[in-house]
């Protein structure tokens, strides 16, 4: 391969790899109800339309956050299959997720899957999202027994916010943290 063939391959490669890590990112941000981190995914002349709802970019972090925490006590986005199309410093994207809702009462649990399509600019060598479209193509709903049997007291559980355990460096083992079975 000539030098400038694997000098194209590698920017294209580390492009691929930088819109992949906005797109976790962003959510990881939303599952921790980080602002600044799910702020920092988006371009602010930007949008993201959940449903009925296009918000724009500066403000879409409270309004998800404020929308979760109205039904939901925990969320767990799962990004999973994920095309992508670069053309100069534009891509579209089509990034599967697999989100997990934990009710307010913990008592029930909504599996959705839907996908994220979206269009990232690169802008000073940073790539961000501006527009996004969330579809939801289908959801199953269930009890969560198992969250409150003894096969799962003591493991950790998600918190809002930086006092989640994966904010912690370095990262140690032991007893702190917020642990499923704790009054």
């Amino acid at each position: 391969m000539a030098s400038e063939e694997l000098q194209q391959t590698i920017a294209h490669l580390k492009d691929r790899q930088d819109i992949l890590d906005c797109i976790m990112r962003e959510a990881r941000g939303r599952d921790r109800h980080d602002l600044e981190l799910t702020r920092s995914c988006y371009w602010n002349e930007g949008y993201d339309e959940h449903g009925p709802i296009i918000t724009a970019a500066p403000d879409y972090p409270e309004r998800a956050n404020a929308g979760h925490a109205a039904h939901f006590s925990a969320t767990s986005h799962n990004i999973t299959s994920h095309t992508c199309e670069i053309d100069g410093n534009t891509a579209h994207c089509e990034s599967y997720v697999v989100g997990g809702l934990l009710t307010k009462d913990e008592h029930g649990c909504v599996i959705a899957m839907g996908r994220y399509i979206d269009r990232l600019e690169k802008r000073g060598g940073e790539w961000r999202i501006l527009h996004r479209r969330c579809t939801v193509d289908m959801a199953m709903d269930g009890g969560t027994e198992w969250l409150h049997s003894p096969a799962v007291n003591g493991f950790l559980k998600s918190v809002w916010g930086k006092e989640d355990r994966s904010y912690q460096r370095p990262v140690s083992v032991g007893k702190d943290g917020i642990r499923w079975g704790d009054a």
